[in-house]
């Protein structure tokens, strides 16, 4: 009976806690379940007079087999996004264009010297018969006084008949964030510290149960 009384008290403390908050009570069971309800964005941007990028990573997604074995769905990307400026300290949202770093592009990056320069292509329709239609390209080189670098990308739609130009220029400050955040996200992309998580929990064959995300896909308005 005590032991009764004692739980429906807990209860009650309960109750009267989430009422004085204001809490929403499915974002509480979320929270307990290890969850949130809110997605969390924290990207890093680089506003300039023509055009901002800011660089976001995009988390791989799992699905779980017959087995039981969760496995790698969709792997993870450093995600970089232009927009273009349409007045002082405004950009057009509405025009913006991507390009996700895949893991090896990321080490591009990272490994770049002050004088080293990278580019990157990305097509959807590589290998098919629609090869060319839409293309991108990225590319990272230093300023000739070594005071930083441009980081521009190209967007050729042939089906449209456009051409976008996007060019930011980066100081060697930014860009060593940019290094030093893509150095830190990067085994978190490939999906590898869910992976050492199981380990070091001594789970292994039994990984985490991974809450699918939604990405925002470099094709993608």
């Amino acid at each position: 009976m005590l032991k009764i009384l004692r739980v429906l008290s807990c209860r009650q403390q309960l109750s009267e806690s989430l009422l004085s908050t204001k809490a929403d009570v499915r974002d509480c069971l979320w929270r307990l379940r290890g969850y949130t309800s809110d997605r969390i964005s924290a990207p890093y941007s680089i506003y300039k007079g023509k055009a901002a990028l800011s660089l976001n990573p995009c988390l791989p997604t799992f699905t779980k087999l017959t087995s039981g074995m969760i496995v790698l769905d969709r792997r993870g990307s450093m995600m970089m996004t232009f927009m273009p400026a349409i007045g002082e300290r405004k950009y057009d949202w509405e025009k913006r264009q991507r390009f996700a770093l895949s893991a090896t592009e990321v080490g591009s990056l990272i490994s770049m010297g002050p004088k080293d320069s990278s580019e990157f292509f990305h097509d959807p329709s590589m290998l098919s018969s629609n090869a060319g239609q839409v293309r991108k390209s990225l590319s990272i080189k230093p300023h000739a006084d070594g005071t930083g670098y441009f980081v521009s990308l190209t967007v050729v739609n042939n089906i449209l008949r456009s051409r976008e130009n996007f060019t930011v220029p980066v100081t060697i400050a930014e860009f060593a964030v940019m290094k030093t955040a893509c150095s830190f996200a990067l085994p978190h992309i490939m999906g590898w510290d869910r992976v050492t998580h199981q380990q070091y929990r001594g789970t292994v064959g039994h990984p985490p149960k991974t809450d699918p995300q939604v990405l925002d896909l470099e094709w993608e308005k």
